[in-house]
């Protein structure tokens, strides 16, 4: 998935018109070749440290973990997992996270629709979550743009930082009944609209 996207730049004299760049930004699967660029990336984004297991865990994952390009230059990273609890098959994003300097160019956006699309092709996918630390107002405001909602508040979840705590967003789907429960339902509780 590639877009296109123009910036423009503002000039510094009045008098100009504001300069125009093209830039390029795509997602790229994550490699034996380029793992190292993503721990990089996760080291300078996340204020949390990833174990080896995880990384390794990753590179099995396919399209559940993706890199972010700006221009050929790796900027961002998805990194998600199908977690299968309460009866439920949720998709968790345990990272999405953009370089700071290469953020308001979509690449949050694409990574996002990116895997709202694994939850849709899927089909069996009741929602998808993840942890925010409750002070990253500008996280909390780009997940809820896309439906996503504080559920609940994990107290101590970043062991580490301050504050320590965490707000659960999560974004359901409404998924069609299957025949079994279409099947249960009685005719005396289908109205006809019309």
């Amino acid at each position: 998935m590639t877009n296109i996207i123009n910036i423009e730049k503002l000039s510094d004299e009045n008098r100009k018109p504001p300069k125009t760049k093209q830039v390029k930004i795509e997602l790229g699967e994550l490699t034996q070749h380029n793992i190292k660029q993503l721990k990089v990336l996760n080291r300078d984004i996340f204020p949390v440290l990833y174990n080896e297991k995880f990384y390794k865990d990753l590179l099995e994952s396919g399209e559940l973990c993706k890199l972010a390009y700006c221009n050929d230059i790796v900027v961002g990273t998805l990194c998600c997992r199908f977690d299968l609890s309460d009866n439920r098959r949720r998709l968790y994003i345990m990272t999405l996270g953009v370089l700071a300097k290469y953020r308001e160019l979509g690449l949050g956006t694409l990574m996002l629709k990116h895997a709202l699309k694994i939850c849709e092709d899927d089909g069996n996918v009741d929602s998808i979550y993840l942890h925010v630390q409750i002070d990253n107002y500008t996280a909390l405001s780009f997940y809820k743009k896309f439906g996503f909602e504080i559920v609940s508040k994990a107290l101590d979840y970043y062991r580490r930082l301050e504050p320590s705590d965490a707000y659960l967003l999560e974004r359901k789907f409404k998924k069609p009944l299957s025949n079994e429960q279409i099947s249960t339902i009685s005719p005396s509780t289908i109205t006809n609209v019309n």
